[in-house]
């Protein structure tokens, strides 16, 4: 597959700029600006506290994984993942722990999310 010429419009009509187009016409599965906003928001908190420092997202043909690390050297903590193809089964989101145990899933992200939403609680 060649990449094909596009017009770069800083450099006037002529200069070419090469794109690669998608060797597959398959489609990724990813995660849309409103799901990601949720687990950022998770993740900020966790960054606020300390406990976590780095993270990771893959968009594959099945599904979309964040991946939640301590430190960038390590395996991940936790892994959010979406697969659309359980969603009539078991849930299209789920968290899964670092030995590979899954801890929450189902249809709703925010529920699925508060297994590791370690936020402030009220304390008497």
């Amino acid at each position: 597959m060649k990449p094909r010429p596009v017009a770069d419009p800083a450099h006037g009509a002529r200069a070419p700029k090469l794109v690669a187009s998608r060797a597959s016409g398959l489609p990724v599965v990813s995660f849309d600006r409103h799901e990601l906003s949720q687990i950022l928001r998770v993740y900020g908190r966790m960054v606020a506290a300390g406990e976590w420092r780095d993270y990771a997202v893959d968009h594959l043909k099945d599904r979309a994984v964040f991946s939640i690390f301590r430190r960038a050297s390590e395996v991940p903590l936790y892994r959010v993942e979406k697969e659309p193809a359980l969603a009539r089964r078991q849930g299209t989101y789920s968290v899964i722990s670092q030995n590979g145990m899954i801890l929450k899933r189902g249809q709703e992200l925010a529920r699925v999310l508060r297994v590791i939403d370690k936020s402030l609680k009220l304390v008497d």
